[in-house]
Protein backbone atom coordinates (compact mmCIF):
# COMPACT_ATOMS: atom_id res chain seq x y z
CA UNK A 1 0.00 0.00 0.00
CA UNK A 2 1.57 3.29 -1.00
CA UNK A 3 0.88 6.06 1.30
CA UNK A 4 1.31 10.08 1.70
CA UNK A 5 1.12 12.45 3.90
CA UNK A 6 -0.40 15.95 3.93
CA UNK A 7 1.21 18.23 5.67
CA UNK A 8 4.98 18.02 7.64
CA UNK A 9 4.74 19.91 10.70
CA UNK A 10 4.71 18.26 14.08
CA UNK A 11 1.89 15.74 14.38
CA UNK A 12 3.73 14.37 11.02
CA UNK A 13 6.39 12.39 12.79
CA UNK A 14 3.90 10.69 14.91
CA UNK A 15 1.72 9.41 11.19
CA UNK A 16 5.45 8.24 9.87
CA UNK A 17 6.53 6.62 12.43
CA UNK A 18 2.83 4.84 12.46
CA UNK A 19 2.99 4.09 8.74
CA UNK A 20 6.18 2.76 9.24
CA UNK A 21 5.48 0.22 11.49
CA UNK A 22 2.58 -1.76 9.47
CA UNK A 23 3.76 -4.05 7.32
CA UNK A 24 3.26 -3.53 3.74
CA UNK A 25 3.09 -0.07 3.84
CA UNK A 26 5.39 2.08 2.29
CA UNK A 27 5.39 5.78 2.66
CA UNK A 28 6.42 7.48 -0.32
CA UNK A 29 5.38 11.16 -0.37
CA UNK A 30 4.88 14.21 1.12
CA UNK A 31 3.62 17.03 0.53
CA UNK A 32 3.53 20.99 2.30
CA UNK A 33 3.22 24.10 1.54
CA UNK A 34 6.74 25.37 2.37
CA UNK A 35 8.68 23.08 0.00
CA UNK A 36 11.88 23.10 2.21
CA UNK A 37 9.93 21.72 5.26
CA UNK A 38 8.43 19.34 2.73
CA UNK A 39 12.01 18.13 1.24
CA UNK A 40 13.91 18.27 4.93
CA UNK A 41 11.26 16.07 6.28
CA UNK A 42 11.22 13.60 3.24
CA UNK A 43 14.97 13.60 3.98
CA UNK A 44 14.82 12.77 7.40
CA UNK A 45 12.84 9.61 7.34
CA UNK A 46 13.83 8.49 3.86
CA UNK A 47 10.91 9.48 2.00
CA UNK A 48 11.32 8.94 -2.00
CA UNK A 49 9.24 12.63 -3.27
CA UNK A 50 8.47 15.55 -1.75
CA UNK A 51 5.67 18.35 -3.41
CA UNK A 52 4.35 21.63 -2.91
CA UNK A 53 1.30 20.84 -4.33
CA UNK A 54 -1.18 17.87 -2.92
CA UNK A 55 -2.77 17.10 -6.60
CA UNK A 56 0.19 16.80 -7.74
CA UNK A 57 1.28 14.64 -5.14
CA UNK A 58 -2.08 12.65 -5.41
CA UNK A 59 -2.14 12.25 -9.09
CA UNK A 60 0.93 10.19 -8.78
CA UNK A 61 -1.64 7.35 -7.67
CA UNK A 62 -1.20 6.68 -4.07
CA UNK A 63 -2.90 3.97 -1.99
CA UNK A 64 -4.47 6.66 1.05
CA UNK A 65 -3.05 9.70 2.52
CA UNK A 66 -2.92 11.19 5.85
CA UNK A 67 -3.84 15.00 6.31
CA UNK A 68 -1.39 16.71 9.12
CA UNK A 69 -2.48 20.14 8.01
CA UNK A 70 -3.23 23.14 10.29
CA UNK A 71 -7.24 23.26 11.24
CA UNK A 72 -7.88 25.32 8.51
CA UNK A 73 -6.38 23.53 5.52
CA UNK A 74 -8.17 19.98 6.49
CA UNK A 75 -11.14 20.59 4.25
CA UNK A 76 -8.60 21.13 1.15
CA UNK A 77 -6.76 18.42 1.95
CA UNK A 78 -9.45 15.94 1.74
CA UNK A 79 -11.52 17.12 -0.70
CA UNK A 80 -8.12 16.96 -2.78
CA UNK A 81 -7.71 13.37 -1.96
CA UNK A 82 -11.40 12.52 -3.01
CA UNK A 83 -11.05 14.10 -6.10
CA UNK A 84 -8.26 11.94 -6.87
CA UNK A 85 -10.16 9.04 -5.23
CA UNK A 86 -7.49 8.42 -2.56
CA UNK A 87 -8.67 7.12 0.85
CA UNK A 88 -7.91 9.71 3.61
CA UNK A 89 -7.65 9.51 7.07
CA UNK A 90 -7.51 13.36 8.71
CA UNK A 91 -6.33 14.47 12.00
CA UNK A 92 -9.22 16.45 14.19
CA UNK A 93 -11.07 18.23 13.97
CA UNK A 94 -12.69 17.63 11.17
CA UNK A 95 -13.11 21.14 9.83
CA UNK A 96 -13.64 24.52 11.12
CA UNK A 97 -17.06 24.21 10.65
CA UNK A 98 -20.08 21.67 10.48
CA UNK A 99 -20.87 22.87 6.82
CA UNK A 100 -16.94 22.22 5.88
CA UNK A 101 -17.39 18.56 7.59
CA UNK A 102 -20.38 17.68 5.69
CA UNK A 103 -18.81 18.86 2.33
CA UNK A 104 -15.85 16.90 3.07
CA UNK A 105 -18.26 13.58 4.13
CA UNK A 106 -19.94 14.10 0.98
CA UNK A 107 -16.97 14.25 -1.03
CA UNK A 108 -15.55 11.61 -0.05
CA UNK A 109 -19.00 9.43 -0.06
CA UNK A 110 -19.18 10.52 -3.62
CA UNK A 111 -15.95 9.35 -4.54
CA UNK A 112 -15.95 5.83 -3.06
CA UNK A 113 -12.89 6.31 -0.69
CA UNK A 114 -12.85 5.53 2.94
CA UNK A 115 -12.80 8.68 5.40
CA UNK A 116 -11.73 8.83 8.49
CA UNK A 117 -10.68 11.43 11.53
CA UNK A 118 -7.96 10.56 14.37
CA UNK A 119 -9.67 10.86 17.80
CA UNK A 120 -6.80 8.39 19.11
CA UNK A 121 -7.80 8.70 22.52
CA UNK A 122 -10.60 6.59 21.47
CA UNK A 123 -7.98 3.30 21.31
CA UNK A 124 -6.98 3.82 25.19
CA UNK A 125 -7.17 0.65 26.89
CA UNK A 126 -9.36 2.76 29.62
CA UNK A 127 -11.93 4.75 26.82
CA UNK A 128 -12.41 1.66 24.99
CA UNK A 129 -13.39 -0.61 28.60
CA UNK A 130 -16.21 2.33 29.14
CA UNK A 131 -17.55 1.50 25.54
CA UNK A 132 -17.95 -2.25 25.81
CA UNK A 133 -19.25 -1.76 29.04
CA UNK A 134 -22.19 -0.03 27.75
CA UNK A 135 -22.42 -1.90 25.05
CA UNK A 136 -22.42 -5.30 26.80
CA UNK A 137 -24.65 -3.43 29.24
CA UNK A 138 -23.02 -3.90 32.46
CA UNK A 139 -23.02 -0.02 32.52
CA UNK A 140 -26.69 0.75 30.76
CA UNK A 141 -27.65 3.88 29.14
CA UNK A 142 -25.96 6.94 30.58
CA UNK A 143 -27.84 9.05 32.44
CA UNK A 144 -25.41 11.96 33.02
CA UNK A 145 -22.08 12.74 32.50
CA UNK A 146 -19.48 15.15 31.80
CA UNK A 147 -15.97 16.63 31.15
CA UNK A 148 -13.62 18.72 32.75
CA UNK A 149 -10.36 19.61 30.96
CA UNK A 150 -7.47 21.56 33.33
CA UNK A 151 -5.07 22.54 31.16
CA UNK A 152 -2.05 25.28 30.61
CA UNK A 153 -1.08 26.67 27.68
CA UNK A 154 1.51 29.41 27.60
CA UNK A 155 2.95 32.15 25.14
CA UNK A 156 5.53 29.36 23.51
CA UNK A 157 2.27 27.61 22.31
CA UNK A 158 0.43 29.81 20.95
CA UNK A 159 3.56 31.67 19.16
CA UNK A 160 3.15 29.64 16.25
CA UNK A 161 0.87 31.88 13.98
CA UNK A 162 -1.67 30.01 12.93
CA UNK A 163 -2.78 28.83 16.77
CA UNK A 164 -5.28 30.80 18.81
CA UNK A 165 -6.79 32.86 15.34
CA UNK A 166 -10.33 31.91 14.70
CA UNK A 167 -9.70 31.25 10.72
CA UNK A 168 -6.82 29.01 10.86
CA UNK A 169 -7.72 27.18 14.35
CA UNK A 170 -11.18 28.05 14.29
CA UNK A 171 -11.25 27.94 18.23
CA UNK A 172 -9.65 27.63 21.26
CA UNK A 173 -9.80 25.32 24.26
CA UNK A 174 -12.71 23.26 23.14
CA UNK A 175 -11.54 23.01 19.05
CA UNK A 176 -7.98 22.32 20.09
CA UNK A 177 -7.78 20.23 23.34
CA UNK A 178 -11.45 19.54 24.88
CA UNK A 179 -12.27 18.27 21.68
CA UNK A 180 -10.98 14.70 22.20
CA UNK A 181 -12.98 14.60 25.74
CA UNK A 182 -16.07 15.76 23.81
CA UNK A 183 -15.97 13.09 20.93
CA UNK A 184 -15.25 10.52 23.85
CA UNK A 185 -18.36 11.87 25.90
CA UNK A 186 -20.71 11.92 22.82
CA UNK A 187 -19.14 8.13 22.20
CA UNK A 188 -20.40 6.77 25.48
CA UNK A 189 -23.69 8.87 25.49
CA UNK A 190 -25.11 8.92 22.11
CA UNK A 191 -26.38 11.42 20.41
CA UNK A 192 -26.88 15.34 21.43
CA UNK A 193 -30.21 17.12 20.86
CA UNK A 194 -29.33 20.52 22.65
CA UNK A 195 -26.57 22.71 23.76
CA UNK A 196 -26.56 25.93 25.93
CA UNK A 197 -22.93 27.51 26.70
CA UNK A 198 -20.51 30.15 27.63
CA UNK A 199 -16.99 30.96 26.05
CA UNK A 200 -14.59 33.80 27.30
CA UNK A 201 -11.04 34.61 26.96
CA UNK A 202 -10.11 35.42 30.58
CA UNK A 203 -6.51 35.12 30.68
CA UNK A 204 -5.13 34.47 27.36
CA UNK A 205 -6.25 38.05 26.07
CA UNK A 206 -2.69 39.22 24.72
CA UNK A 207 -2.09 36.42 23.00
CA UNK A 208 -5.57 34.56 21.48
CA UNK A 209 -8.62 35.88 19.92
CA UNK A 210 -10.45 32.64 20.25
CA UNK A 211 -11.57 31.24 24.25
CA UNK A 212 -9.42 29.68 26.87
CA UNK A 213 -12.26 29.19 29.02
CA UNK A 214 -16.04 27.52 28.13
CA UNK A 215 -18.57 25.85 30.34
CA UNK A 216 -21.87 23.78 29.22
CA UNK A 217 -24.75 21.88 29.69
CA UNK A 218 -25.23 19.02 27.17
CA UNK A 219 -28.88 17.55 26.50
CA UNK A 220 -28.91 13.99 24.63
CA UNK A 221 -31.47 12.26 22.31
CA UNK A 222 -31.79 9.80 25.01
CA UNK A 223 -32.80 12.67 27.54
CA UNK A 224 -29.24 12.33 29.60
CA UNK A 225 -28.00 15.61 30.77
CA UNK A 226 -24.02 16.07 30.88
CA UNK A 227 -22.00 19.30 31.44
CA UNK A 228 -18.84 20.39 29.75
CA UNK A 229 -15.79 22.33 31.46
CA UNK A 230 -12.68 23.24 29.47
CA UNK A 231 -9.73 25.87 29.87
CA UNK A 232 -6.40 26.35 28.95
CA UNK A 233 -5.17 28.71 32.15
CA UNK A 234 -4.16 25.91 35.05
CA UNK A 235 -1.17 26.58 36.28
CA UNK A 236 0.06 23.90 36.62
CA UNK A 237 -2.46 21.60 34.35
CA UNK A 238 -4.66 18.83 35.93
CA UNK A 239 -5.62 16.77 33.16
CA UNK A 240 -9.38 15.97 32.21
CA UNK A 241 -11.63 13.83 32.94
CA UNK A 242 -14.64 12.34 31.08
CA UNK A 243 -17.21 10.56 33.14
CA UNK A 244 -20.70 8.83 32.49
CA UNK A 245 -23.41 7.40 35.45
CA UNK A 246 -26.24 5.18 34.47
CA UNK A 247 -29.77 5.07 36.34
CA UNK A 248 -28.41 2.13 38.28
CA UNK A 249 -25.67 4.65 39.79
CA UNK A 250 -23.02 2.96 38.36
CA UNK A 251 -20.11 5.55 37.15
CA UNK A 252 -16.89 4.87 34.84
CA UNK A 253 -14.66 7.59 34.28
CA UNK A 254 -11.63 7.91 32.40
CA UNK A 255 -8.79 10.20 33.53
CA UNK A 256 -6.18 12.03 31.21
CA UNK A 257 -2.95 12.87 33.44
CA UNK A 258 -0.63 14.09 32.23
CA UNK A 259 -1.57 14.82 29.24
CA UNK A 260 -1.38 11.86 26.91
CA UNK A 261 -1.69 9.04 29.14
CA UNK A 262 -5.47 7.50 30.01
CA UNK A 263 -6.67 4.88 32.79
CA UNK A 264 -9.10 4.40 34.88
CA UNK A 265 -9.77 7.03 37.53
CA UNK A 266 -13.49 5.65 38.93
CA UNK A 267 -15.17 2.13 38.42
CA UNK A 268 -18.20 0.91 39.91
CA UNK A 269 -18.67 -1.18 37.31
CA UNK A 270 -19.30 -4.97 38.54
CA UNK A 271 -15.95 -6.67 37.74
CA UNK A 272 -14.11 -3.61 37.20
CA UNK A 273 -14.06 -1.24 40.53
CA UNK A 274 -11.38 1.11 40.88
CA UNK A 275 -11.13 4.49 42.68
CA UNK A 276 -8.16 6.24 42.25
CA UNK A 277 -7.42 10.15 42.43
CA UNK A 278 -4.35 10.30 40.10
CA UNK A 279 -0.80 8.87 39.28
CA UNK A 280 1.99 10.66 40.43
CA UNK A 281 5.18 11.20 38.32
CA UNK A 282 7.88 13.20 39.24
CA UNK A 283 8.95 16.45 38.21
CA UNK A 284 6.78 19.06 36.66
CA UNK A 285 2.97 17.88 35.39
CA UNK A 286 3.13 19.75 32.55
CA UNK A 287 4.64 18.00 29.44
CA UNK A 288 6.38 19.76 26.12
CA UNK A 289 3.91 19.06 23.11
CA UNK A 290 6.37 16.20 21.74
CA UNK A 291 6.13 14.66 24.91
CA UNK A 292 2.52 14.75 24.96
CA UNK A 293 2.45 13.27 21.38
CA UNK A 294 5.01 10.45 22.49
CA UNK A 295 2.36 9.35 25.11
CA UNK A 296 -0.10 9.74 22.45
CA UNK A 297 1.75 7.95 19.44
CA UNK A 298 0.98 4.30 20.12
CA UNK A 299 -2.94 5.24 20.17
CA UNK A 300 -2.11 7.35 17.31
CA UNK A 301 -0.61 4.12 15.64
CA UNK A 302 -3.40 1.55 16.33
CA UNK A 303 -6.13 3.98 14.74
CA UNK A 304 -3.86 4.51 11.63
CA UNK A 305 -3.67 0.42 11.42
CA UNK A 306 -7.39 0.32 11.60
CA UNK A 307 -7.48 2.57 9.08
CA UNK A 308 -5.44 0.97 6.74
CA UNK A 309 -6.96 -2.46 7.44
CA UNK A 310 -10.45 -0.97 6.88
CA UNK A 311 -9.74 -0.03 3.33
CA UNK A 312 -7.56 -3.28 3.11
CA UNK A 313 -10.89 -5.19 4.43
CA UNK A 314 -13.50 -2.85 2.39
CA UNK A 315 -15.22 -1.49 5.66
CA UNK A 316 -15.62 1.44 7.62
CA UNK A 317 -13.04 2.50 9.80
CA UNK A 318 -13.44 3.07 13.74
CA UNK A 319 -13.82 6.59 13.41
CA UNK A 320 -15.70 7.91 10.52
CA UNK A 321 -15.85 11.17 9.02
CA UNK A 322 -19.51 11.38 9.97
CA UNK A 323 -18.56 10.17 13.71
CA UNK A 324 -15.82 13.14 13.91
CA UNK A 325 -18.85 15.60 12.76
CA UNK A 326 -20.65 14.88 16.43
CA UNK A 327 -18.09 16.35 18.38
CA UNK A 328 -17.51 19.39 15.60
CA UNK A 329 -21.88 19.72 16.15
CA UNK A 330 -21.94 20.50 20.31
CA UNK A 331 -18.84 22.73 19.92
CA UNK A 332 -20.32 24.75 16.96
CA UNK A 333 -23.88 24.62 18.88
CA UNK A 334 -21.86 26.34 22.55
CA UNK A 335 -20.20 29.00 20.60
CA UNK A 336 -23.40 29.83 18.94
CA UNK A 337 -25.37 29.40 22.43
CA UNK A 338 -22.37 31.60 23.77
CA UNK A 339 -23.00 34.55 21.08
CA UNK A 340 -26.96 34.42 21.48
CA UNK A 341 -27.42 33.90 25.37
CA UNK A 342 -29.95 30.81 24.22
CA UNK A 343 -29.93 27.26 23.86
CA UNK A 344 -29.01 25.82 20.52
CA UNK A 345 -30.94 22.25 19.08
CA UNK A 346 -28.93 20.02 17.19
CA UNK A 347 -29.74 17.98 14.14
CA UNK A 348 -27.88 14.39 13.86
CA UNK A 349 -25.14 14.65 12.35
Amino acid sequence: MRVGIIGCGKIARSHVTALRGIAGVHVVAVVDVDIGRARAFAATHGIPHAYQDADQMLATGLDAVTVCTPHAAHEAGVLAAARHRTHVLCEKPIALTVVQAHRMVTAAASAGVRFGVLFQRRFWPAAAQIRRAIDDRRLGTPICGGVVARLNRDAGYYAEPWRGRLATEGGGVLMTQAIHHIDLLQWFMGPARRVTGRCATLVHRDLIEVEDTAAAVVEFASGALATIQAGTTFQPGLGAQVWVSDARGRTASVMEFPEGVGFTDISTVPGEEVSQTGRVRAGAPDLPLAEIHDHLAPYHARQIEDFLDAIAHDREPAVTGVDAVRSLQIIEAIYASSRSGVPVNLTQA
